[in-house]
């Protein structure tokens, strides 16, 4: 049989034509994908700026299947379920970036933090906190550690919280000495007495001028029966930390009191009281006035040097009335008035509560509580 060329010369023609359509074709199809996966990306965008986050989703859905190898969209993505709620999803879109080999090292760190912060907003600490130690040497260190040491506060878990905190001091995140502080002396609660009080005097060398590990110390002392001991741990505690004093002042008569020395105690409120005036040395300074008159004079002696109904209320509280038949009324009346006045505030989130507190039950921030009462505020 012979081969005919004219099939051949007719056939290379329409090969090549083929070709070519095929690859108009996929460029087509290229460019149209191209064009889609933007405007769905910056659709997205415009959804986020105006708060409509449902369908910012669906658009960033339909720009990942579109380019599934965009981190940036992924990174988007889980972000918005983050903020919604969605801590399942968001997971899982950090957990598939996590998985991918072509990722970048700045990427696979940023990826790992947002994995840690998904955790973190669920409520799953365990795996947070697993999540988290796996950014140590990463740019997001510092952060990571602020995560865990309010993980550690959350879970009191002391030793590890007081470790990070020593972390962040070296690394130059702030003076967290204060805090490490408060860690010893929450250990210090749910210790035996001699291990108790080698861990509060720690936290008085730590921080001289925290209130905390001297008041408490002295009320270990005061249970032991030593209320000599108690008397000069806060007569020292004064003298290194004279703006606690308020604070000091209550325990500071207890223990005098018990003790006999009446005479300092009563010098070291004085002089506390002249430089700043406080309702709290007041008190402790009426209390160890053996005349009775003399200790109300005090109260007009502070209403001298500061308008206060509180301290009005105290003098009131002893005066004969014209009408003295209505001074149990009179009295209720302004000791109702005056009760919301004797609360502490926190100054970070405005809590109030009737004692002082050394970390706010609202905020969690720690030595937010003024050593001074609201009226004085």
């Amino acid at each position: 049989m012979d081969f005919d060329l004219s099939w051949v010369l007719w056939g290379l023609p329409i090969a090549f034509v083929l070709g070519w359509l095929a690859s108009r074709l996929d460029l087509r199809q290229l460019r149209i994908e191209n064009r889609q996966a933007p405007k769905a990306y910056f659709r997205g965008l415009n959804f986020l700026l105006n708060e409509q986050q449902d369908q910012a989703i669906d658009a960033f859905i339909e720009a990942v299947q579109k380019d599934p190898d965009t981190s940036e969209l992924h990174f988007a993505l889980g972000n918005l379920f983050r903020r919604r709620g969605e801590y399942e999803r968001a997971v899982r879109v950090h957990e598939h970036l996590l998985s991918r080999a072509d990722l970048s090292k700045a990427e696979r760190q940023r990826a790992q933090h947002a994995l840690a912060l998904d955790f973190l907003k669920a409520g799953l600490l365990d795996r947070a906190e697993d999540a988290l130690r796996k950014l140590e040497g990463t740019p997001y260190e510092g952060q990571a550690l602020l995560a865990l040491l309010a993980i550690y506060e959350r879970t009191r878990d002391w030793p590890h919280a007081s470790e990070t905190a020593s972390k962040l001091d070296a690394s130059g995140q702030g003076n967290f000495s204060g805090r490490q502080a408060h860690y010893l002396c929450e250990q210090a609660a749910n210790a035996q007495p001699a291990e108790a009080e080698a861990l509060l005097r720690r936290a008085m060398q730590m921080a001289p001028e925290a209130a905390r590990p001297g008041i408490e110390l002295a009320a270990l002392q005061r249970r032991a029966g030593d209320a000599r001991a108690a008397f000069n741990t806060l007569i020292e505690h004064a003298e290194a930390a004279p703006a606690a004093i308020p604070l000091l002042a209550k325990p500071l008569t207890d223990a005098a009191q018990a003790s006999g020395e009446q005479d300092k105690a009563r010098e070291v409120l004085h002089q506390s009281y002249e430089l700043s005036p406080s309702l709290d040395v007041l008190e402790g300074i009426v209390a160890l006035e053996s005349d009775p008159e003399q200790a109300r004079a005090w109260y007009v002696k502070h209403l001298e040097r500061e308008p206060s109904l509180v301290a009005a209320a105290k003098w009131l509280s002893g005066e004969k009335l014209e009408h003295e038949q209505f001074h149990k009324q009179v009295q209720g009346a302004l000791d109702h008035a005056t009760k919301p006045l004797t609360r502490y505030r926190c100054a970070a989130c405005g809590f109030e509560a009737k004692q002082h507190f050394w970390q706010c039950p609202g905020c969690q921030a720690w030595d937010s509580y003024p050593a001074r009462r609201v009226e004085e505020l």
